[in-house]
């Protein structure tokens, strides 16, 4: 929904992406707000969160060694310690935001995946799944940026209602509350879905994935420039930017005609979160 063609770099390519300092201090407070809940709840305080980010950092170098490129040249290891401090300030700011020791997570990091009629596959992967009492279902996401402006908080919205899409189809229980908690503003966006909203978004994800499909087919996949193309590690090989894609790896069938494909290959504008998938049958 971004970008086509990034999609082709990324799915089809397989390009490499260098790692980013952004991404991978999500990935850290991501794991240390996991493992802080194999804590005793009386022992989930920011002190104790914060004293689990040298640990996790060194797992996630054991597991992702290509990230110590990160800081190639900080001798002193100055820019690591900025880096390890803003992690830390993430992780307390969460405390402002929700009380751990009131909290049991019903599901940490889950793996959802299910099969719509029509064959499509969708998975991905839930920061936290907590249950009430009651029985009601809150699915919660953490962002270690900013809350987005309101006008396009229905972008960010896309990926936990593909995740309630997901499990309203797995357990037949349409989730209460959909829970995006801001870390990097101290923010948090909630939004109650009813079933009316997760058929829409069925209805997106299909015609979304007739158009992959058609793209697949054709090679027929083209760039939408936005802003974020100058975060993009593909800027060289885009026609946007003067590059040349590399060959297509895939057979193709002749596209049916010029303005055809145009119209069928306009992406579903909307910003999709992370980490979410889409496979067809």
């Amino acid at each position: 929904m971004q970008c086509p063609l990034l999609y082709r770099f990324r799915v089809i390519d397989k390009l490499p992406e260098k790692p980013s300092e952004a991404a991978t201090r999500g990935t850290l407070v991501h794991a240390v707000l996991e493992r802080l809940f194999d804590s005793p709840a009386g022992d989930r305080t920011a002190p104790r969160a914060k004293a689990l980010i040298p640990g996790q950092w060194d797992r996630l170098l054991e597991s992702k060694p290509e990230l110590t490129e990160l800081f190639d040249g900080d001798v002193e290891g100055e820019r690591l310690a900025g880096w390890l401090g803003e992690a830390e300030q993430l992780v307390e700011r969460w405390f402002s935001l929700e009380d751990p020791t009131r909290l049991e997570p019903a599901e940490r990091e889950l793996f959802v995946e299910t099969e719509l009629a029509s064959g499509l596959r969708l998975r991905g992967v839930i920061d936290r799944i907590d249950v009430a009492p009651t029985g009601e279902v809150r699915i919660v996401d953490y962002k270690t940026g900013k809350a987005p402006r309101p006008e396009y908080a229905e972008g960010a919205l896309f990926q936990m209602k593909f995740y309630a899409l997901v499990i309203w189809r797995l357990k037949n229980v349409v989730p209460r509350r959909l829970q995006l908690v801001y870390l990097g503003s101290g923010d948090v966006l909630t939004y109650d879905p009813v079933p009316a909203d997760l058929e829409r978004v069925e209805r997106k994800l299909l015609a979304l994935w007739d158009a992959i499909r058609l793209a697949t087919e054709t090679g027929e996949w083209r760039p939408r420039p936005t802003k974020l193309c100058g975060w993009c590690d593909h800027r060289a090989v885009c026609p946007e930017f003067g590059g040349t894609p590399p060959v297509y790896p895939l057979s193709v069938r002749p596209a049916e005609s010029e303005e055809g494909v145009q119209g069928r290959m306009e992406p579903v504008r909307a910003e999709a979160g992370q980490p979410v998938a889409l496979e067809g049958p």
